[in-house]
């Protein structure tokens, strides 16, 4: 049993689904999905929680070239698989209350992206990891652009110009790492081996971290991210922020800073600057936001921030935090967004000051919204406090002003999740929120299976920490060993 039938499962039910209509399709889809999770799930009972590689293949691809169809899963690998296979059924699930023109077309084109997001989280070839990249690029600019909101052209290409822009610097610094191979070969493991210059190694993680950075995205080259996150159907922008976004985070860990360890040590406080700047920047941001889809959207860019920080800190407590909170955002970030697709869906706005009392009239609705409030402003207890916590713990043994601007901003956030839930939940109903109705059928389902997620993480966070403490203590150890052997 190898990784391939993770990547080409999705491709055959993509093709699959292509050959139903409209409800059908959604089914088709739904039960492919959850098959997929289903042989995620085996992988991790057969998975060993070291840092090796397991269920690796490695095939000729294109080998005059050096290209390999070379994919394998460790503890990194394993948490983002989980992330991916198992939102990705939930979010087709968000979808069972609209009816999509072409659905099997767009039912499609998620699973194709699905096996895209699995390339890249899986690719020991550095070929394969910029074609996995580009294949998750393709299908959601389509979803955007054809089943966006009214701006959909304008901001769709606008997406499309920077993460492909993006795509292009870091295909620049493979191919460079290629061509300094002996063997010319693609494979992760020869690109780790390379000991090239600082000034070499400079340009690599300026060509990686371009990329990386536009698709978390990090301050200042985020300016894409509110308006596609806003104006993408509510499936899309589910994949965006809660899968999607995690691609630039995993290629920073894998790719960036264990290719290029000196250009990275280099410029470490610029990163870690721009990191907090964007926290601050985006929470401050989403205070004056009235439309509910745009705040989550800039509070998605400061909670990225925070992991984004604790990655470029680079020790092990600060990447085994961002690992879990990749986890923990992807969760609480797919919560948010359906939250707020069901209230467009009823009440057709989205303006905060419009809304008022829903918990009156949806006190199913309201717990749930709730518990997925708690676990985004970061609880004890739920999911987002013990990624927030070890992240917070290792930016301060960098700077403890560093750490103080992060903290403070995100008791910023707490502040305005908190106060919307308030004004769209509490007090008098009025003319508009009157006609509200409660959860149903699907509606509950995802909430109750991501309210349980958060509560259950956040009360026994080990299972997950151990799947990828193992290759994270590997992977940090090995990158700092080849820059202390250099350092003077």
């Amino acid at each position: 049993m190898t990784v391939s039938i993770l990547i080409f499962l999705p491709v055959v039910a993509a093709f699959a689904v292509l050959l139903f209509k409209n409800n059908a399709a959604k089914h088709a889809a739904l039960i492919f999905s959850a098959v997929e999770l289903a042989v995620a799930a085996l992988f991790l009972t057969k998975f060993i929680p070291d840092a090796s590689v397991q269920f690796a293949v490695d095939m000729p691809w294109i080998p005059k070239f050096g290209i390999y169809f070379n994919a394998g899963i460790d503890g990194i690998s394993m948490i983002m698989i989980l992330l991916t296979t198992l939102l990705v059924p939930l979010i087709i699930l968000t979808t069972y209350q609209h009816q999509y023109k072409n659905a099997n077309a767009f039912y499609a084109l998620i699973l194709f992206m699905q096996a895209g997001m699995l390339t890249v989280f899986t690719a020991l070839d550095g070929f394969l990891f910029y074609v996995g990249w580009e294949a998750a690029l393709i299908p959601i600019y389509f979803i955007c652009a054809l089943w966006g909101g009214e701006n959909r052209i304008r901001v769709t290409l606008k997406f499309f110009i920077y993460t492909f822009s993006g795509s292009l610097f870091m295909l620049l610094g493979i191919i460079y790492l290629y061509l300094q191979t002996p063997e010319k070969t693609y494979d992760i493991f020869h690109f780790y081996k390379l000991g090239l210059d600082p000034h070499h190694q400079s340009f690599v993680f300026w060509a990686f971290f371009l990329a990386f950075a536009i698709k978390m995205p990090l301050f200042p080259v985020h300016t894409w991210q509110p308006d596609t996150y806003t104006e993408a159907p509510s499936a899309g922008t589910m994949m965006l922020s809660g899968i999607m976004l995690k691609m630039g985070i995993y290629g920073v860990i894998r790719w960036m800073i264990p290719n290029a360890p000196l250009g990275f040590f280099q410029w470490q406080s610029m990163t870690i600057m721009l990191a907090v700047i964007g926290i601050v920047y985006a929470s401050i941001i989403a205070f004056t936001q009235k439309d509910g889809k745009r705040l989550v959207a800039y509070s998605s860019i400061a909670h990225v921030g925070l992991i984004a920080a604790g990655i470029f800190v680079w020790n092990t407590g600060g990447v085994q935090g961002a690992m879990i909170q990749m986890l923990s955002h992807g969760i609480n970030v797919v919560g948010l967004f359906f939250i707020w697709d069901i209230i467009s869906r009823r009440l057709n706005t989205r303006e905060i000051s419009e809304l008022g009392g829903i918990a009156k009239v949806a006190p199913k609705f309201a717990i749930a919204f709730l518990i997925i409030v708690l676990g985004t402003v970061a609880l004890p207890l739920t999911n987002g406090f013990v990624g927030e916590f070890m992240l917070l713990l290792s930016v301060m043994q960098w700077n403890i002003w560093m750490v103080t601007a992060a903290g403070t901003t995100m008791i910023f956030g707490a502040v305005y999740m908190l106060r919307t839930y308030k004004k769209v939940m509490q007090g008098e109903t009025n003319a508009l929120t009157a006609t509200f109705t409660d959860i149903n059928g699907s509606e509950v389902v995802v909430l109750s299976i991501i309210c349980a997620l958060i509560i259950i993480i956040g009360i026994y966070p080990q299972p997950i920490l151990h799947i990828s403490e193992a290759a994270v203590t590997e992977l940090v150890h090995t990158v700092n060993v080849k820059f202390y052997e250099v350092k003077p």
